[in-house]
This record gives C-alpha cells, structure tokens and sequence, in this order.
C-alpha cells in the first residue's frame, strides 16, 4: 500500500515543480546608469550611455553630480512604451516594457551631449534607422550614433 502512495507522489512532486517553474516570470535586472560631470567619454555624460536590457528590467539613472536629470526622447521611443520624466538631481527610474530603442538626455546638458541609450530586446533595422534619423544638437549626435553602433 505504502509504494502505491509513494509511486502517486513522486509524479505530484515533479507537477508541482514544472507549473512553479512555467508560472514564475524570469528575474528583471535593476541597472544603474550615474549621472557624471565627468566620465570616461568626456564632461556631461551618462555612464554607461548604452545599455542592453530586457522587458521588465530596471533602469535607474542615478545624479552622481547635481544639475542633471534624465528623461525619455519623444522622437526616439519604441511605440506604446511609457515616457520617462525625472526632476533635477533627483533619481529617475525607467522600467522597460516594449522592445526598441529608447533615447535619452539630460535637458539641462543635451546640447553639449549628454545622451544615452537603451536597447531593449532585439530591435529591426527599421528600429535603428529611425533612431539614426532622428535629429539632436552637434554634440548629442556624435555620442548617439556612438552608442547606435553598439546595437546588435
């Protein structure tokens, strides 16, 4: 009687763990990003200025200097995801959702460069094609089409 009990649970136990297995969401990432007078790439950057997430990961751009913010670009946001505002030498969190490339700058220093950018999942040509024809200040361009040539 015992090892007919023990034959019915041992197929229980391998059940259970296969739907806790399917049902649990895979771990999202929380990545810093600071917000530097002065950094590897020069004055007024975002460092790292590209970053490669996943749906669901965490982005945390961190005022490392006062006078910065961080905030999601209109015209370089993948369709239906949500815009991204943070105040000034405040902490801004971006939690990606949508797969694309988001854009991003420090209003305060967007002319003299301070962009990022975040590839989220696999992106199409089309994707990096509009992201190169998206027009920024000189100096914002240079470090954006430095980060496009990271995408893969």
């Amino acid at each position: 009687m015992e090892s007919d009990l023990t034959d019915l649970r041992i197929p229980a136990v391998l059940l259970t763990a296969a739907a806790l297995a399917v049902s649990l969401p895979a771990c999202a990432k929380d990545i810093v990003v600071q917000m530097k007078n002065q950094g590897a790439d020069g004055t007024m950057v975002f460092e790292p200025s590209y970053i490669k997430a996943a749906p669901g990961d965490t982005i945390r751009f961190q005022p490392t200097n006062p006078s910065h913010n961080a905030e999601t670009m209109a015209n370089m946001l993948p369709a239906g995801a949500t815009p991204m505002k943070g105040g000034m030498n405040k902490e801004a969190v971006l939690t990606v959702s949508k797969p694309g490339l988001y854009g991003i700058k420090c209003m305060p220093h967007y002319s003299m460069g301070m962009v990022a950018l975040v590839q989220v999942g696999k992106v199409t040509p089309a994707d990096i094609a509009a992201a190169k024809a998206v027009k920024l200040p000189p100096f914002a361009a240079k470090r954006m089409t430095a980060a496009l040539a990271k995408v893969k």
